[in-house]
């Protein structure tokens, strides 16, 4: 069955993990970038209140995905993750319970053109008997995930005539029913609607020719009608999911050389978008003249001090958690207003589950707090290896595991009580 990306739609509960394994009073997969809904929020309860001072007991640990910045995409005892194998782009599939080698698949040539960050940047997309996934040269493959077995590949730039970004493909595509949604870039349209079923295009965005970001569209619906939210190489846009009909453009928090980076969020009906380099994050107030009706937006607010770079963030009940700048920072998503920054961690990325924000430090450290306008209240922190660069992939938690990926490790703590 297809999972569904829309507001009201159930989140896929997960099988009971292998054994080895602490069993959450609420498990939850992580099926794609940022999880359920691509709101970096996972339902899972029943995990760890605090750590302990060495941080939580390790499940396993591997040392075998080569290059790549990608983070992991869990479904029950099999996790999907992009990396190197033999000079190429590849595609593993791992078990959960111990971290072993199920599949490796090849996609083709890596994207080794920068200072760092070589490898694959993408998180696959986990959808029925299927997964999809977009490697940092363009390849967009759907791949049978029991088997690894390629069904269907292309490569997106080469069909839409679109340049690769400076930094490399780094969006996760979506896919919503007999649907994948990509952003390539280019004049013809910078948003494309592919079929799951042989990868042929439906429709291109043709009102908007923008060039490509770094960022990931999400679904949402308002008003009765389905829209992709996205963060373009030029603004932040809505686009109706039927036909790539543009509904609202905001180009206030664009950086003027095309590194958007952070997923957009929405909460009730502001849409809040994030960049940094001196540019900072601003709402849009999106509102419907009548269901089906013309869309309209304002800009609610814009804050230079409001800069995500590309740890994300998460809107939780009228709060946006993000580490804006170096610090960790709550603000009231209405008005823009800071409730509190704290160093904590120092600049990252963070997910939230259980009512807690699990936080990565780009320089190795890692930390729990808890989620809430009040002020920064931490309970655990403990330092990973240093690997020779920055650690830019996400983390992730599914199934009482806290993930790290780290270069070429991966890590699987227990984090369940």
């Amino acid at each position: 069955m297809a999972h569904m990306f829309s507001r009201g739609t159930q989140v896929l509960v997960a099988a009971v993990f292998a054994a080895g394994f602490a069993t959450a009073a609420h498990a939850d997969d992580w099926l794609q970038w940022r999880g359920p809904d691509r709101a970096g929020i996972s339902t899972e309860t029943g995990l760890l209140d605090e750590w302990p001072p060495e941080g939580p007991a390790v499940n396993w640990q591997i040392e075998t995905l080569g290059q790549g910045y990608g983070t992991v995409a869990v479904e029950g005892d099999a996790i999907y993750v992009q990396g190197t194998r033999d000079g190429q782009s590849a595609v593993f599939r791992l078990r959960a319970s111990d971290g072993g080698e199920v599949w490796v698949r090849a996609l083709g040539p890596l994207y080794d053109h920068t200072d760092r960050g070589d490898g694959p940047r993408s998180v696959p997309t986990i959808d029925g008997d299927s997964l999809f996934v977009l490697n940092g040269m363009g390849e967009v493959a759907k791949i049978a995930k029991d088997s690894g077995e390629v069904v269907w590949q292309f490569n997106m730039l080469d069909r839409f005539g679109s340049p690769n970004t400076r930094w490399g493909i780094s969006e996760s595509p979506l896919v919503v029913r007999d649907r994948m949604f990509v952003m390539p870039g280019g004049p013809d349209g910078a948003i494309a609607a592919l079929s799951t079923a042989d990868g042929s295009t439906i429709w291109r965005s043709a009102e908007l020719g923008d060039v490509a970001s770094y960022s990931s569209l999400i679904l949402r619906e308002i008003a009765g009608t389905e829209v992709l939210i996205g963060f373009t190489g030029e603004a932040g846009v809505g686009v109706r999911a039927e036909d790539g009909a543009l509904l609202w453009r905001y180009e206030r928090p664009s950086t003027v050389n095309a590194i958007n980076i952070a997923t957009p969020v929405l909460e009730g009906d502001l849409v809040f978008y994030s960049a940094s380099y001196g540019i900072g994050g601003g709402a849009v107030r999106v509102s419907v003249e009548d269901e089906g009706g013309s869309f309209f937006s304002e800009q609610a607010y814009f804050e230079t001090r409001l800069q995500n770079h590309h740890g994300g963030v998460v809107a939780h009940e009228g709060t946006l958690y993000s580490f804006f700048g170096p610090a960790l920072t709550s603000v009231d998503i209405e008005t823009g207003q800071v409730h509190w920054r704290a160093r904590s961690v120092g600049k990252g990325s963070l997910v939230m589950a259980d009512g807690k924000l699990f936080l990565l430090s780009e320089r190795n450290k890692v930390g729990l707090a808890v989620a809430t306008p009040e002020g920064y209240d931490e309970r655990g922190r403990f330092e990973i290896e240093y690997r020779g660069d920055f650690t830019w992939a996400h983390p992730v938690v599914a199934n009482g595991a806290f993930y790290i990926r780290d270069q070429e490790s991966l890590t699987s703590y227990d984090v369940a009580k």
